[in-house]
Parts: C-alpha cells; structure tokens; sequence
C-alpha cells in the first residue's frame, strides 16, 4: 500500500512588479528581529525578493545579541551589512511583514501583508533567540515557496 500524496496547503501569492517583489519586514524599533528577518533573507532568498527592514522608531544599534548569534550561524555581521531605518527611508513594499509587536502598526501600502506574531527575545537566553532565529528562517522559506 503506497501513502497519500499530501499536497501542500501553501497559497501562492501573486504581485504585480516589473522586478523582484520587495518585502518589508517591520517592528517597533528595527533592532532585533526586523533585523535578522533581513539578514536572513538577504542570504537566502535574494534571488527571489529584495528584502528591506525598518521600524516606526529606531535605535542607535542593533541588538548585540542578534549581531553575535547571527554572525555565529549564518557569518554574517549585521553591523557592517545593515543599520536602523525608518519605514520612510525603505522603498515601498509590495510585501508588508509584520514581527507581532503587540502594536498596531501604522498603515503601510502593499500588495500583500502577514504578521508573524514572533515574541521579542530581547533580554532572554541564547536558546529564545534562536528559536526566534528558526522560526523567522522557516517563515522566511515559507515566503519563498509562497512566491515561486
């Protein structure tokens, strides 16, 4: 007896552009997990969409623990590669993702939104943050097939 072929019960997104869709990962401050939403996708996903982060207040620094941790498992330096914006210094995002802030956002224009409802790891253990750290890598592929 052979298994069910299960289909997979992610829906394609479809977005008008004349590039590479442009994907805007937003929270309060653009410090953590904006942050390394970016880093992430930027090293993963660049051939599929351009990714931008930015915050509705910035920070003077990203938060040492998510430079080091990235750094650590992916070889990234956020310090050298990214810094702290404003969601008026990003392009206009044909994808609006939300890190779950517990805020309202303000309203941004785009083709397509989702809030990921991830919890600041700010302050907590190594372990939190890379859990934060997987979750926002798995949604990040999820992402990519979504828009294949």
């Amino acid at each position: 007896m052979t298994a069910p072929i299960v289909e997979n019960n992610v829906n394609k997104i479809k977005i008008k552009t004349s590039n590479k869709p442009k994907v805007a990962f937003v929270c309060v401050h653009n410090s953590c997990r904006s942050q390394i939403a970016e880093a992430v996708s930027k090293l993963i996903a660049n051939d599929i969409f351009e990714s931008y982060s930015a915050g509705t207040e910035i920070k003077a620094n990203i938060n040492p623990d998510a430079v080091r941790l990235i750094k650590q498992k992916y070889g990234v330096n956020m310090e050298e590669t990214q810094y702290s914006k404003l969601i008026k210094d990003i392009p206009e995002p044909d994808i609006l993702i939300t890190m779950g802030c517990n805020v309202v956002c303000p309203y941004i224009s785009s083709q397509y939104s989702e809030d990921w409802g991830l919890q600041d790891p700010t302050g907590k253990s190594d372990d939190e943050f890379l859990l934060v750290i997987n979750k926002i890598e798995n949604n990040i592929r999820d992402l990519m097939y979504k828009l294949q």
